[in-house]
């Protein structure tokens, strides 16, 4: 069955036929597909006004308020561990980022509500044709596969879960700065005596002190796309983030997350002491630097659970697997390389030919 249906409780009956409503990426509002009657998204309730960071303590020691914990039935893929998110009508599936045939389980996924998201602004044809023109420019891909991703059958609109946090860091240091001077010595080359110049670095210890305040780090809540796609589907607008509203999944899924919030977090925190490191060496400026220590303080750590939109197909084509994502926003695409052996053995066949013709021809060359 699939999983372009929204579960029960992101379903929403049109008002005038009582078919489901979905939420349209062009106009950006819910749209019936069964008599046309359109309707309007509605941020009300719980999060009308704006979107609120979460502290990042409180929710390690499990005491967010009630409101901000929701529960939802979900199947988990046991071949590569996607969670998403169902209805109770459903009960038999095919995951969507690898295509492999899995069952519902029974239990409820306790997890933290989304507080954001970014709503779908391709729609399935756009994401089709972004995906088409992607492996129409690869070199050697199978010319079947590209048919079959044409026509083949539907992509799936997936919300993808992402943490982001916001921190703000003090950072004390110790290092060295290096100051670069010229020596003139002489050398030997060729028999004869030269001079030149050699670099040297003159070394002085320095200490410091930097600040930087962290703003919406993003770190991928999810293990069941390969991080090479989703870091390349990179740069997201989260300036454009929504405050969150089940209307925008009419129609999509939403995955859950599988990379709980402390795990999230230590890898945000090595984003943040890269930055903090790259900040260090330019405080200590001179020509080169050596950096021995950074100790570095963090504090106001907060961050909210966020959904962003990609587009996915997962194709089996001649026993294998293959997967792509686009981002539905920009359009950028992502997935598996693929290869064809009948277009590589001829152009392997052609070059063959060629390098014998042009060897014949210099070989009678050199015999006239």
């Amino acid at each position: 069955m699939s999983l372009t249906t929204a579960p029960a409780e992101h379903r929403f009956p049109c008002a005038s036929c009582g078919a489901d409503y979905r939420y349209d990426p062009g106009s950006g509002r819910l749209v019936c597909d069964h008599c046309g009657d359109v309707a309007e998204i509605g941020n009300a309730g719980l999060w009308q006004g704006g979107i609120r960071e979460l502290d990042f303590a409180a929710a390690l020691r499990d005491q967010l308020p009630a409101q901000e914990i929701e529960e939802t039935r979900v199947v988990t893929c046991t071949n590569c561990g996607a969670q998403v998110e169902l209805g109770s009508d459903i009960h038999a599936t095919e995951c969507p980022f690898c295509a492999s045939p899995v069952m519902t389980d029974t239990g409820l996924h306790r997890h933290i509500k989304p507080r954001a998201l970014l709503p779908f602004a391709l729609d399935e044809f756009a994401a089709r044709r972004a995906m088409t023109d992607w492996l129409g420019r690869l070199w050697f891909a199978p010319s079947g596969l590209q048919d079959y991703a044409r026509k083949g059958r539907r992509m799936q609109g997936i919300y993808v879960p992402y943490w982001t946090f916001d921190a703000q860091t003090d950072s004390q240091y110790r290092g060295e700065r290096g100051t670069v001077h010229y020596q003139t010595q002489t050398v030997i080359q060729n028999g004869k005596r030269r001079q030149v110049q050699v670099a040297r670095v003159r070394w002085r210890a320095v200490s410091g002190r930097v600040a930087r305040f962290f703003d919406d780090v993003l770190v991928l809540a999810s293990t069941s796309l390969p991080k090479r796609f989703t870091d390349a589907l990179e740069p997201w607008d989260l300036s454009a983030l929504e405050p969150y509203a089940p209307e925008y999944l009419a129609g999509f899924r939403a995955e859950g997350y599988n990379v709980d919030l402390e795990t999230g977090f230590a890898e945000a925190r090595a984003h943040m002491d890269a930055v903090i490191a790259r900040d260090v060496r330019f405080d200590i400026g001179g020509d080169r630097q050596r950096i021995h220590a950074i100790d570095t303080a963090v504090r106001a750590v907060t961050f909210k659970h966020v959904l962003l939109p990609v587009w996915l197909a997962a194709y089996r084509y001649r026993g294998e697997t293959y997967r792509f994502v686009v981002n539905a926003r920009t359009g950028r695409v992502q997935g598996e390389r693929p290869w064809s052996a009948w277009k590589i053995a001829f152009v392997v066949f052609i070059g063959a030919i060629v390098a014998g013709a042009i060897g014949y021809v210099v070989a009678m060359e050199g015999g006239f």
